[in-house]
């Protein structure tokens, strides 16, 4: 049986449940669930949290929305997110690698081919590859799109069938109903400009996307026929739900 192959973006919010530190309980959600679905799916993720996880050991002198004090927390975080992730995978049988990308290394034939060959053994040889932009390098993702936008170049160099965004909302709302107690999720996505027109501004508070990085994300991913699935990572069981329908999210196609 050819498995499909699922790209999961995960960005900081998920990732700390809103709180000021990396949720091992959320990254132990996740591995069950990958672990429960290893059988028909391949899984690539796409993580954010660096900065998150170094804020946990240290709080260094400068300020911390100067982009350079940024990149060193990324470089203090980095090996603490991925252990983070290794040691929660480890126990539930599934095993890790790390990936850093930066947006030159999609400009160039040579390079991606390399991406390419080096992602598909890993997952050939059943390693979860987890990939975070080289923040020490780069600084794109640090400032705006929260790894939505290398999230949605990854899964079109890799030829995934599904690119998910966890997000802390139940997909996308609509704007009649954005300020309602229970507001209204968008189930299908068919037309992005007139999507476009549905989102407002707002962004998380450790986060950087916003919805309008994702809707982004779902663009680059939409050109290559990609399905692009906006769910709420805040849920436990969330891509099982998702796949089966259980809970609320938007689907572009």
């Amino acid at each position: 049986m050819t498995k499909k192959r699922i790209l999961l973006k995960i960005g900081s919010n998920t990732l700390t449940k809103e709180t000021d530190h990396i949720s091992r309980g959320k990254i132990e959600d996740i591995g069950i669930q990958i672990a429960a679905l290893q059988d028909e799916y391949e899984f690539i993720i796409v993580s954010s949290g660096a900065i998150a996880a170094a804020k946990q050991f240290v709080k260094l002198d400068n300020h911390d929305k100067d982009v350079f004090v940024k990149q060193a927390l990324a470089s203090i975080g980095q090996p603490h997110l991925m252990r983070i992730y290794h040691e929660n995978f480890r126990d539930l049988g599934l095993h890790t690698s790390q990936c850093l990308l930066s947006y030159s290394d999609f400009e160039k034939e040579k390079t991606k081919d390399n991406i390419v060959n080096t992602i598909n053994v890993l997952v050939k040889n059943s390693y979860i590859p987890i990939i975070n932009e080289n923040d020490t390098v780069a600084t794109d993702e640090i400032q705006f799109g929260d790894n939505d936008k290398l999230a949605a170049l990854t899964a079109v160099l890799l030829k995934v069938d599904i690119l998910i965004i966890a997000t802390n909302t139940n997909g996308i709302y609509t704007k009649a109903s954005i300020n309602n107690e229970n507001p209204e999720t968008i189930a299908l996505v068919t037309d992005l400009e007139l999507l476009k027109k549905e989102i407002g501004d707002s962004k998380s508070s450790h986060g950087t996307g916003g919805m309008q990085s994702k809707i982004e994300a779902a663009a680059i991913a939409k050109a290559s026929n990609i399905e692009t699935w906006v769910v709420n990572g805040m849920k436990d069981n969330f891509i099982l739900k998702a796949l089966n329908n259980k809970i609320p999210f938007t689907k572009i196609v």
